[in-house]
């Protein structure tokens, strides 16, 4: 951990590859001494929601303490309600049955240390842009839960304007590694799990800009970038 993190109510909008706004989101976080709650909520016009608030302790490392990701509605071809208690071990998947009663599936698996599930922004955000590749540990749902690497590594710096003013940011790249039978078998049946970008602009406060990539296995790919808000009365100007 290079960069504490602090108290951020952020805004964002994901987007199609042809541009059209799909869902609006909100990333609230708030700490409270060494615990951070980050919570990220995307809305999709379509009624359906994204919605993960993960907890996690920062004394020198981040250390995940529970993460739930929910997923549901239309845009979401596979809906997802994904706990995870990392003292205990636990990881609870909850899904609606035929008969259209709540199921929860309990599981125990041996969790490590570097964790990351609802915490990718926060550890990118801390890499250095000249440490060749950085291995974590992540919970997948496939349903049952596993654990899976992922890999991340900078691929050099992309330019991209804010209202007029020329800027960089650091681009990365996260490739999920499947291991064991199911890494040798994924790229034969066409199920390796797609890369997803993510650009940061360093400096003093690394700050996250955009992400590219599917939110859910075989999901489209879409771009998730800051906004802001849009007042009616304030024309629209750059430099």
């Amino acid at each position: 951990m290079r960069h504490v993190e602090g108290t951020v109510h952020g805004f964002l909008a994901v987007r199609s590859k042809e541009g059209r706004v799909v869902a609006v989101g909100d990333l609230f976080q708030v700490v409270r001494g060494d615990r951070v709650t980050s919570r990220l909520l995307f809305r999709f016009k379509d009624g359906s929601v994204d919605d993960e608030t993960a907890v996690f302790s920062q004394r020198g490392n981040f250390q995940l303490i529970t993460d739930h990701h929910i997923q549901k509605g239309p845009s979401f071809t596979q809906p997802m309600d994904l706990s995870i208690d990392v003292p205990s071990g636990q990881i609870t998947v909850r899904s609606t049955g035929k008969d259209g009663k709540e199921e929860a599936k309990i599981e125990h698996l041996d969790l490590p240390p570097d964790l990351v599930n609802g915490l990718i922004l926060s550890i990118v955000k801390n890499i250095r842009p000249d440490t060749p590749e950085t291995k974590v540990s992540m919970v997948v749902a496939t349903p049952k839960p596993r654990l899976v690497k992922v890999v991340i590594s900078p691929h050099g710096e992309d330019p991209f304007s804010l209202v007029g003013s020329q800027r960089k940011a650091m681009r990365f790249i996260l490739k999920i590694e499947l291991g064991g039978a199911a890494g040798v078998v994924a790229p034969l049946i066409g199920k390796v799990p797609p890369e997803i970008q993510i650009w940061i602009i360093g400096g003093q406060a690394p700050a996250f800009v955009r992400e590219e990539g599917p939110l859910y296995q075989g999901g489209p790919v879409w771009t998730i970038q800051l906004t802001s808000p849009a007042w009616p009365d304030l024309p629209h100007s750059g430099f």
